[in-house]
């Protein structure tokens, strides 16, 4: 599944119910393509949270480009004390004010554009933890799927090295064989048994870890047996030329984005604000009534302490936000290397082991097996070459596991868009 299709997914989300998610049917066979399917779809609040905030943001941004709220004053002025008398001195009013208020500069501007770039960043967030689910998803997956091969493979070990004990139990009860081939086995036997609890306890875990995402379709789907096909990375110049555009490095640009905008914010507060004020005041006694009219403004004169100090810690906090976005690269930038190092050496094995060391097991144990049957080997030698065969394949299974989960990174860190 390419990441377009996940992020198309992931917008789905929100309006799909849960409940109706979880009643889905999970699959007979469990892929690695429907497990990450299913992951996308199951509702799981990671996912949905910055959607929400992006949202959040976007509402806040109107609301903050908006003028503050007129404020209306009413009162009585200049009223005689000795008489309460609405008419008897010619300066007592009724009045009543209305204020409207200015913020400085492009304050509103500003506060709108910073809003915008908070929800950008929700939103370069949502696409992070659609990457990071993917990746979640597929390394439980294939963790999962090693330790069910490598039980299976262990289990047919065990089940050959049992017939050899009922073998050498015969020869013994014959006279033919010591009692020390019998115990050697029979312990090769219970290493084999343990082996096979320890295997379940990690594909028990894989699968615990699988079903946060998945629900329980990780417990009631088969995994195929065959290995699954990834689609190749991308060359390493041209994976690292994308780092910039990777979710983590766009929440960080977004970061610096913010910071530009305080610093823009801190700069308009050198300028004045404004407000303009209406009044009205209504006398007694047939005299004319009054009307006013003003404007006020903020005067920054003292601005060393407050005006200055507060966009020093502006720039101050964009700069940090700079080093942070410039680390996040390089984090990236050193994982895709380290990644791309384990999936090249790992192929370099694979095709080792492969085209060597498991040839030479099997041969190994072939060419005991035949000098045991005519007398020239011992048993313990046997099994010690029976199990040297289980423990080559079971590495060439884990080394294929580990290439896969390589080039998961790799292209959770790349991106998956159809290239």
């Amino acid at each position: 599944m390419s990441v377009l299709t996940a992020f198309s997914l992931a917008f789905m989300l929100a309006a799909t119910p849960v409940a109706a998610v979880g009643m889905q049917q999970p699959p007979a066979l469990l892929t690695l393509e429907q497990a990450v399917s299913l992951a996308l779809a199951s509702g799981d609040p990671y996912l949905l949270q910055p959607g929400e905030m992006a949202s959040s943001y976007e509402a806040q941004a109107v609301s903050d480009a908006q003028l503050p709220d007129p404020s209306v004053q009413m009162r009585f002025a200049n009223w005689p004390t000795n008489s309460f008398s609405y008419t008897q001195e010619p300066m007592t009013q009724l009045q009543v004010g209305l204020r409207q208020s200015f913020p400085k500069g492009d304050t509103l501007k500003l506060r709108r554009a910073r809003r915008h770039d908070q929800a950008n960043g929700a939103r370069y967030t949502r696409d992070l933890r659609l990457r990071e689910v993917i990746l979640d998803t597929r390394l439980s997956w294939i963790e999962l799927h090693y330790n069910e091969l490598a039980k299976g493979k262990v289990a047919e070990s065990r089940q050959a090295v049992a017939e050899l004990v009922e073998v050498i139990q015969a020869i013994y009860a014959s006279g033919r064989q010591t009692s020390q081939d019998i115990l050697r086995a029979e312990l090769e036997l219970s290493l084999l048994d343990d082996r096979l609890v320890e295997i379940d306890r990690m594909a028990s875990v894989a699968r615990a870890k699988l079903a946060r995402r998945i629900g329980q379709a990780a417990f009631s789907g088969q995994l195929p047996r065959a290995m699954p096909a990834l689609r190749h990375p991308a060359p390493l110049n041209a994976a690292l030329a994308t780092l910039s555009q990777h979710p983590a490095a766009k929440m960080s640009k977004s970061d610096v984005d913010i910071a530009d905008q305080d610093v823009r914010l801190a700069g308009e507060q050198y300028k004045p604000g404004w407000a303009v004020s209406v009044d009205y005041g209504a006398r007694g006694g047939r005299r004319a009534d009054f009307a006013s009219v003003g404007v006020s403004m903020d005067v920054p004169i003292f601005t060393d302490k407050r005006q200055d100090k507060r966009l020093l810690a502006a720039k101050k906090a964009r700069q940090a936000m700079r080093l942070s976005r410039d680390t996040v690269l390089l984090e990236l930038r050193k994982k895709l290397q380290v990644s791309r190092a384990d999936w090249d050496r790992l192929k370099e094995r694979i095709s080792l082991y492969q085209s060597v060391v498991l040839v030479r097991a099997k041969d190994t144990s072939r060419a005991i097996l035949s000098a045991y049957q005519s007398g020239v080997s011992d048993f313990p030698e046997l099994v010690r070459s029976r199990l040297g065969e289980l423990e080559a394949e079971l590495k060439l299974l884990h080394l294929k596991s580990e290439r896969l989960k390589a080039q998961s990174h790799l292209l959770f860190l790349e991106g998956e868009d159809d290239a």
